[in-house]
């Protein structure tokens, strides 16, 4: 089972010679690496070249940057998919793996176990943790029910059915609602705790505040769920802020008649696992 990696990176000089010392020293290894340098202004790329030099599965790609600052979505997945036309076809799983992680030794080979055990399983991840007061603690946006867009691993037909991974905020919840629908399965490993150096959302300027409301929007949550949703995020961030930006980034989208990236039945099945998954947690099961 062949393992390749894309990693998306933009100035990640100091975090990214770890990642690739966690990768390159796998008990199972991965067949190809590839990172997308997507116009770093830092020492990124040449420390990319340096790994490069001694490790021949290891490539550095250069993408020139349209967009200044992080936005989430759009702008990673746009790096994700400029790397994935250099991927080796002959790859089994595809991975998209931040620059920012440390993972266990053991990591791509209890992927590929899993992989095995199951040929339905269409998308496996671990678990992200943060240092927080001197421990690593479970990063609050983790769950059982969700793998972070930070470590996503596919199997390629998987992959290929649900058409790739789109280029908007929600992609990470898309793929995995798309993967359900399509009767794949998603496994989280929580045992593999992944070090996560850069917790999720600490570099997405003030542009991004109401991406998530308009996510909600294309990915047809319809207000109700919007509501929901919007008020267990921010609970888990502690920002009441949070919850009116995404109500107004919601109508925005609405105004603006933005588009969706979801269809009808695909977004009635979003919609039934969602409430299906509140109902669970609200009876204890």
């Amino acid at each position: 089972m062949k393992f390749g990696i894309i990693i998306p990176a933009h100035n990640e000089a100091d975090h990214i010679g770890q990642t690739l010392d966690s990768l390159l020293n796998q008990s199972y290894g991965a067949a190809q690496i590839i990172v997308v340098d997507d116009g770093s202004t830092d020492e990124t790329p040449s420390i990319v070249s340096e790994y490069a030099q001694s490790h021949p599965q290891l490539k550095l790609i250069q993408k020139p940057s349209l967009q200044e600052g992080h936005l989430p979505g759009s702008k990673v997945i746009a790096a994700f998919n400029f790397g994935l036309q250099q991927l080796d076809p002959e790859v089994d799983i595809i991975c998209k793996y931040d620059a920012d992680l440390i993972f266990p030794s053991n990591y791509l080979a209890l992927h590929k176990t899993t992989f095995e055990s199951n040929p339905k399983i269409g998308m496996v991840g671990g678990f992200c943790h943060i240092l927080d007061k001197g421990d690593w603690v479970l990063e609050n946006l983790t769950s059982k029910d969700h793998i972070r867009g930070a470590l996503k691993a596919y199997r390629k037909a998987c992959f290929e059915q649900i058409g790739g991974l789109v280029e908007a905020m929600g992609w990470d919840t898309v793929d995995e609602l798309l993967t359900k629908y399509y009767g794949w399965q998603v496994v989280t490993l929580e045992e593999l705790a992944v070090k996560h150096l850069k917790p999720t959302g600490q570099t997405y300027n003030k542009k991004a505040r109401y991406k998530q409301g308009q996510a909600f929007y294309r990915m047809r949550y319809r207000l109700l769920l919007t509501v929901i949703a919007s008020l267990k995020m921010a609970i888990r961030k502690k920002s009441a802020a949070f919850f009116f930006n995404t109500i107004i980034g919601y109508f925005k989208a609405w105004m603006r008649g933005d588009s969706f990236l979801l269809d009808k039945p695909q977004g009635a099945f979003m919609r039934k696992q969602r409430y299906r998954s509140i109902t669970q947690k609200l009876i204890g099961r």
